[in-house]
């Protein structure tokens, strides 16, 4: 987050190549900032661009990496503040989180242009999102939310189904606030999310799924299939990745200064634990990437 910069690194090697530092402008509303942040940060599958939200000033930012220097070559309005976001099935649509207006911001990456902003809940917070099928609306992008205990879909298939693209079509309770983030997978029957900021002990210390395997069962119960603690009583549950083949999910557990975190290994079909890595070196693991 600080300095307000991004840093671009050869891809082979490591090797920092450039720092740009020209990121901090007012905001879209012409209020003078500070500081501007960088948020989240996105390969376009399409062009040489990185697609950037800019989190105080609500800004989506275009950088052309074909260019010499990397510039930064389009700013587009969106709103306050942008933070984490990811692609939709196509890769796209660049959806990202304005926490503070509780909506999801819609940028075609193609035209650069903003195409919808969607109110969702409090503090959106869907890390990169989630994509699969539904029954009815077709493909569809999930969130979760810090502010209350809410799974929120939005229809995300502007071709298929133009009639519900980027509308809220389905909100899902969940037992809990303070989520950060949701994950699925192609083979997996899942859909899942944490509640680790939740100030519930049992809320923060368990993990939720959703079924996409029976959707239509699920959908018309509008409820999750379940929630249980990772690893007992303690540990706040936080970020799930599956790995490539979709069959496990690794999880991370935070627990206090002078605990044991750890993170541990679900298989991804039944939920079961399967190992826990805990070392002296893994302290509060939050992100994994594969």
């Amino acid at each position: 987050y600080w300095p307000p910069q991004y840093v671009v690194f050869d891809g082979q090697t490591l090797e920092p190549l450039l720092v740009v530092h020209d990121v901090l402008s007012p905001d879209i509303n012409g209020k003078e900032l500070d500081e501007v942040r960088v948020a989240a940060i996105v390969a376009s599958h399409f062009d040489p661009v990185w697609v950037m939200g800019l989190k105080e000033s609500g800004y989506v930012a275009i950088v052309d990496y074909s260019q010499p220097e990397f510039p930064l070559v389009k700013k587009i309005p969106a709103d306050l503040f942008l933070h984490d976001g990811g692609w939709d099935h196509t890769g796209r649509y660049f959806i990202t989180a304005a926490n503070a207006q509780n909506k999801l911001m819609v940028v075609d990456v193609k035209t650069q242009e903003l195409v919808a902003g969607v109110e969702t809940g409090e503090t959106p917070h869907p890390g990169r999102g989630a994509n699969w099928v539904d029954p009815e609306f077709g493909w569809v992008y999930g969130t979760t939310h810090i502010g209350e205990g809410k799974l929120t879909l939005i229809g995300a298939d502007p071709e298929g189904d133009p009639e519900h693209a980027w509308k809220v079509v389905r909100e899902i309770e969940i037992p809990g606030t303070g989520s950060l983030f949701l994950k699925t997978h192609p083979n997996s029957p899942w859909v899942w999310m944490d509640t680790p900021l939740s100030n519930v002990q049992e809320e923060a210390h368990q993990a939720c799924v959703y079924s996409i395997a029976d959707m239509a069962q699920a959908y018309e119960a509008m409820q999750l299939e379940k929630c249980f603690g990772v690893v007992g009583d303690h540990g706040r549950v936080v970020h799930f990745e599956y790995n490539q083949a979709g069959d496990e999910v690794w999880v991370s557990v935070w627990d206090p200064e002078g605990k044991e975190s750890a993170m541990v290994v679900l298989d991804a079909r039944d939920t079961v634990t399967e190992k826990r890595i805990a070392e002296p070196w893994l302290v509060t693991p939050t992100g994994k990437f594969n």
